[in-house]
């Protein structure tokens, strides 16, 4: 049960005191306080855990200071689009940046960084067509022990400081280690916060507990969290379920592909047709990966690119975020080359988007 305050009602008040009284005496019943920050105002929330069948809501909606009281209905209370109320918030802005689940982000850019000379090309070719986000990765886990694995908190300053130059608003960087939240902060703040960044999740630490929970009680960075590739959605879901139980709501959920010999040729089973699904059970934003999910170059006999294709599935079922790999050079890329697109199908794979994005909205107009 979600116990949700009126947005004006402040924590030093006596209505704020007498909710929280009949609330700890309530047998068997236990409640988290969360704040949720929006674009005007911070609403508060209070999450009932325990013995709620049996709890009366218009008793609790009677009380001084609530607005309005809902039932989970999902096993994600927080990000979970419960049936009572589906008006709820399924948006948040960052740095200048809104994410929903009803608009539509490109996060073009380099799987791993490699030199100061190619993040430069690729943010300048960002600004040219006239994209503000960006993924950039310095920390790689690897499946092999003696491959590169990023060059950590040593690249994270020249990165910062190009993605201001070039406009670049928000930029999704992977992190395995809590060391790398603080070092990412400190990197920022040296660099007098010319931009923002995405934690990024990745598939391999989807259960990672203790990861998922320190990247959660920080609320400063949103958090791009992958689904896992060898576990089902619904555990997925409450991996990201475990960021928002610790205080950040702002999180995107992104669908990369699931591992397995059915995927073949493709690294991995491209998954996008549960966009829909993700939307229906949650209201986090949804993120695909093409790159990730498809894992090579390959051209169809159509001329277009097999990612090109798998994107078009994404987006075209609603997707509203894009993790795409480009190099200058895939060929010197140190990680994921043989993916990457090339900065001259930039453009074509942009409009490429605009296009299978009109015709969801085209869709969507005729419902």
């Amino acid at each position: 049960m979600i116990v949700i305050l009126d947005p004006l009602i402040q924590k030093t008040s006596e209505e704020y005191r007498h909710i929280l009284a009949y609330l700890d005496n309530l047998p068997q019943i236990e409640h988290r306080v969360h704040e949720v920050q929006g674009e005007q105002q911070t609403l508060t929330e209070i999450y009932l855990l325990g013995k709620t069948v049996s709890l009366s809501k218009e008793d609790i909606e009677a009380l001084p200071g609530v607005e309005r009281v809902v039932r989970v209905s999902q096993p994600y209370r927080i990000l979970g689009r419960h049936a009572e109320d589906d008006n709820r918030s399924s948006s948040f802005e960052y740095n200048g940046v809104t994410f929903s689940q009803n608009n539509l982000h490109v996060f073009a850019g380099l799987c791993a960084v490699d030199t100061p000379q190619h993040v430069e090309l690729m943010m300048k070719g960002l600004q040219e067509n006239g994209q503000v986000c960006t993924r950039m990765g310095a920390y790689k886990p690897r499946t092999n022990p003696y491959s590169f694995q990023g060059h950590g908190k040593k690249c994270l300053n020249y990165v910062f400081e190009l993605a201001g130059k070039y406009g670049i608003k928000v930029i999704a960087m992977e992190v395995t280690h809590e060391i790398h939240i603080e070092e990412i902060r400190q990197a920022l703040e040296q660099t007098g916060q010319p931009t923002g960044v995405m934690l990024q999740i990745g598939t391999r630490n989807t259960q990672n507990f203790e990861l998922l929970k320190h990247a959660g009680r920080q609320q400063e960075f949103p958090i791009l969290i992958k689904r896992g590739f060898g576990i089902t959605l619904e555990e997925s879901l409450n991996a990201a379920e475990y960021l928002a139980s610790e205080g950040n709501h702002k999180v995107i959920f992104a669908l990369r592909g699931m591992k397995g010999e059915m995927g073949n040729p493709h690294r991995n089973l491209v998954d996008f047709s549960h966009v829909p699904v993700v939307k229906r059970l949650t209201r986090m934003p949804i993120c695909i990966d093409p790159s990730h999910s498809v894992g090579t170059r390959a051209r169809a006999p159509d001329g277009l690119l097999e990612i090109q294709h798998a994107t078009a599935q994404g987006v075209i079922a609603g997707a509203n975020m894009i993790l795409v790999d480009f190099h200058p050079h895939p060929k010197k890329a140190l990680v994921d080359g043989p993916q990457a697109l090339l900065m001259n199908e930039l453009p074509g794979f942009l409009e490429d988007i605009q296009i299978s994005r009109d015709a969801y909205e085209k869709r969507l107009a005729k419902k």
